[in-house]
């Protein structure tokens, strides 16, 4: 992955730009070297057509991206839909990652758990490393460091 070949991402919308929506986008841009197309085109609502036509944008956008991530409030808004959308991804052979509803106050629709295959917090790290893992099968190996006071990589530091 690299600028001339970003991950190409579709995240869950209901044809508006929800709260989560944004946010999935505030996160994947606070991360260093991580590029990615937003495939997801939510203010391409068709005119006419209906029903058929909104899912046939809803293929058109699928289909193009490598990796799809299911919001919380897309899913409570129009469970039906999104529904539809993991519908058309699995057919696509399009890895699923869902995000935990922002805040903590619920959980995550046990229909959406049980078909994605990662469900991940709102965790800019997280977020990215399931999106290359479901998009692209990258592995990351990354390690955390945690930082002790009173210690550094010697042991024990003495303030006296």
């Amino acid at each position: 992955m690299s600028e001339k070949n970003p991950i190409r991402v579709f995240v869950t919308h209901t044809f508006a730009e929800s709260d989560d929506y944004l946010r999935v986008f505030e996160f994947l841009e606070s991360v260093d070297r991580f590029y990615y197309l937003n495939v997801a085109k939510p203010e391409n609502v068709p005119s006419e057509g209906g029903l058929e036509a909104i899912k046939d944008e809803l293929i058109q956008q699928i289909k193009a991206s490598e990796a799809m991530v299911v919001v919380a409030d897309a899913y409570s808004a129009k469970p039906d839909l999104v529904n539809y959308m993991m519908d058309v991804a699995e057919a696509n052979d399009i890895g699923i990652v869902a995000i935990r509803p922002f805040g903590g106050l619920t959980e995550t629709h046990p229909d959406v758990v049980s078909r994605v295959q990662e469900h991940v917090e709102w965790n800019d790290r997280e977020l990215v490393d399931a999106i290359k893992r479901q998009g692209r099968g990258e592995e990351t190996a990354r390690w955390e460091v945690i930082d002790f006071p009173g210690f550094d990589a010697d042991g024990e530091v003495d303030d006296s």
